[in-house]
Order: C-alpha cells, then sequence, then structure tokens
C-alpha cells in the first residue's frame, strides 16, 4: 500500500502537469486520493482532507459520469485551482510531519588513542 506521501505527490505531479486544471484535479483525486483513508493521514490535515473529498463529490453525476466528474463539472476554474492548492498544502503538512518524526542520523567516531 503506498503511503500517503506517496499518494499526495503523485497527486501534485497530476495537478502540475499541461492540460486544463479541471481535467487534471479529477485525475489526480481518482487516481491517488479518492481510495484513501483517514486513519492513514496525520491527525492534522484529516479534517481537511474530509472536506477536499466532500468538495469533490457534492454534485449529483449524469448519466456516464461519476460525482467528482459532475462537481468539478460545475466548478469554476477558479474554484478548482483553489482545490488543488489545498491538496499541494496537505503534501507540505504531511512532508513536514515526516521530517519531525524522522530519528536524528548516527555516525560511528572512533576513539582516540593516546
Amino acid at each position: 500500500m503506498s503511503s500517503a506521501w506517496e499518494n499526495f505527490f503523485a497527486a501534485t505531479a497530476v495537478l502540475a502537469s499541461a492540460g486544463p486544471i479541471k481535467h487534471r484535479l479529477i485525475e489526480a483525486y481518482r487516481q491517488h486520493l479518492v481510495g484513501m483513508e483517514q486513519d492513514d493521514l496525520p491527525k492534522e490535515i484529516r479534517e481537511e482532507f474530509c472536506s477536499v473529498s466532500n468538495c469533490m463529490s457534492c454534485v449529483r453525476p449524469l448519466r456516464g459520469e461519476t460525482a467528482e466528474q459532475a462537481t468539478v463539472r460545475k466548478m469554476s476554474d477558479i474554484e478548482a485551482g483553489n482545490l488543488a492548492v489545498r491538496i499541494v498544502n496537505m503534501l507540505g503538512v504531511i512532508a513536514r510531519a515526516q521530517s519531525v518524526q524522522r530519528p536524528p542520523k548516527l555516525r560511528a567516531v572512533g576513539a582516540n588513542e593516546d
């Protein structure tokens, strides 16, 4: 199973790729974030992730589309961009949390002989 960092990093890479923001947002969310469990996320972003997930599926889909596609279709480009920024910001929180949790690197030091 991929870590939260890997999923958010991959989603951010999709968001930074070429193409319309609405398409990139749908693909980033669908490919990398839709199946994530809140328990796999740092506590600091669980509420924000839940909010983003709710924002991504609040419109009833038409025949042949997903709730995410329907929701993003109804968004303006600015709204889609703002949602993308929230995803990138969550990656930042995860990265900072991981850097704090890493144990310090130890190095061997030889004894001085006199």
